[in-house]
């Protein structure tokens, strides 16, 4: 690791402390590109095992992958009038497939060939509905074809006038569903098996508790029937939309005629859905968990679950420590634990404690002369509990470490969620809470996008979800907590990113 950096503080300076964390642990930078990101191999090591367990989930629902084009025809996004609304601000457009020397120097050495102009600009993919359905016009012809199940893992563009690591980039790496039905019943039966997956990879893989909904007719996906959402509260008290899942109903397969014939045979357009969480994940997972000395990982999701450091004086003691290090990465490894045994001659043992603390490793071995003669080593926590275990059973108090840790970053961040949450709120509770610091807001609501709206403005806060029976209040809001009008939903409003 290079030169290690000092942590801001989360309290003096929250999106500093994010950056420095993200610095810190080695997972991504700035790119040359504005708006774009590098994402390092610490980093990109966290979105391979996040996606090996989504993928994992979606063949067991019986979802297959697929690849389709970078690029879209402009003319495509014309056809789904709300869709090209909602993505008009960020498209970025190939218009030419050359470039001319000038024959001048430096930055003018190279132009645009005028002659190479396209007939149709090309979009570079912002997501895929548009081109997906076009595709599944021509294989879609019978009922016997549905329901249609595909995933797709890839980049997307989306132009960004101001970027945060993971949080919002102009491009970044998602995985995008997109299915068919024969009716609106298997549309929203998809729609919402999606959200139970993404909910249960939030808060089994990544111990980040959400809470599940509909999002509001202002908030939906553009083009979509209906929006279903899982939100998380990160630590300084702000929303991370985590992953959304529509139910399109007919618009694009009207859009883009994706017909079928019925049993009975007639012709029906399909019914359609699309869903997608992406690389946004890892900067939840960074703000729901680090702390002010660096990333915390979940063990699940961690890149390296246990650091085994040697402390030596001689080559002798190296030697033996060596022999018997490399035997207990041997005997995790067969447990599938992710394991790196840390004999670096150029770093105190000190060190590489701080460093593998900054890059959230779970547990850390220490074993040195006087361990090695007692048969043990030192269990250190990512979380700063210690204590000595046997080497006999070492693989047993790791795994059961791993799993205490993982369910213990689940608990306090759930008791974090509700310490920050209030329910029933009023109109004056609520100003109150979002110039106090925020979290979760639970109160009626009148449906009224007006209402929405001055919110909004006045607040920074947003309809996150109208949450699902199991996250409801006990008694149900009669009247809408922003201008008493009577309230037809109860909603979560808060700030977010």
């Amino acid at each position: 690791m290079a030169q290690a950096q000092k942590i801001t503080p989360r309290a003096k300076d929250f999106s500093e402390w994010y950056g420095d964390v993200i610095a810190q642990a080695q997972l991504a930078d700035y790119s040359p590109v504005r708006g774009c990101m590098v994402i390092r191999p610490h980093g990109y090591r966290i979105w391979e095992l996040m996606q090996r367990a989504l993928d994992d989930m979606f063949r067991a629902s019986g979802h297959r992958n697929a690849y389709f084009p970078l690029f879209i025809p402009m003319s495509f996004l014309a056809k789904e009038a709300e869709h090209v609304e909602g993505f008009a601000k960020e498209v970025a457009l190939v218009t030419h497939t050359r470039l001319r020397a000038t024959g001048k120097e430096g930055a003018g050495a190279i132009a645009v060939d005028p002659t190479s102009e396209l007939e149709e600009p090309l979009v570079v993919r912002p997501t895929s509905e548009t081109i997906i359905y076009a595709m599944f016009a021509k294989w879609i012809q019978s009922y016997r074809d549905l329901p249609l199940l595909l995933n797709q893992w890839c980049n997307v563009v989306r132009w960004e006038l101001r970027t945060r690591l993971f949080l919002r980039t102009t491009e970044f790496l998602w995985q995008e569903g997109h299915t068919a039905h024969a009716d609106e019943a298997g549309a929203e039966q998809e729609a919402r098996l999606i959200l139970g997956i993404y909910r249960r990879f939030a808060e089994e893989w990544m111990a980040m508790p959400v809470i599940t909904g509909a999002k509001t007719e202002s908030e939906k996906f553009a083009g979509a029937l209906r929006t279903y959402a899982i939100e998380a509260l990160m630590q300084d008290n702000k929303a991370l939309q985590a992953g959304t899942s529509h139910n399109l109903g007919q618009n694009f397969a009207k859009a883009f005629n994706v017909q079928y014939q019925t049993a009975s045979g007639g012709l029906e357009y399909a019914w359609n859905t699309s869903w997608g969480v992406s690389t946004r994940l890892i900067g939840g997972l960074i703000m729901t968990h680090s702390d002010d000395n660096g990333l915390v990982a979940p063990p699940q999701l961690a890149p390296v679950q246990v650091a085994i450091v040697p402390i030596w004086k001689t080559d002798e003691e190296r030697n033996r420590l060596s022999v018997v290090g490399r035997q207990v990465k041997a005997d995790l490894e067969k447990s599938g634990l992710r394991v790196e045994f840390d004999d670096r001659e150029n770093m105190k043992p000190g060190a590489k404690y701080f460093e593998w603390e900054a890059l959230g490793v779970p547990v850390r071995l220490e074993i040195g002369p006087r361990d090695l003669a007692s048969s043990q080593v030192v269990l250190a926590r990512r979380s700063g509990a210690k204590g000595p275990v046997a080497l006999q059973s070492v693989t047993g108090s790791v795994t059961t470490a791993l799993d205490e840790i993982q369910q213990a970053l689940f608990a306090a961040a759930r008791e974090r969620r509700e310490k920050n949450s209030i329910r029933g709120t009023t109109k004056g509770q609520f100003l109150e809470f979002m110039k106090g610091g925020g979290g979760f807001a639970y109160g009626g609501f009148c449906g009224s996008p007006t209402c929405e709206a001055e919110i909004k403005t006045q607040t920074n806060a947003t309809i996150r979800v109208l949450p699902d029976p199991e996250f409801r209040s006990k008694e149900v809001p009669k009247q809408c907590m922003w201008c008493d009008a009577l309230s037809i939903a109860e909603a979560v409003w808060a700030q977010a990113y």
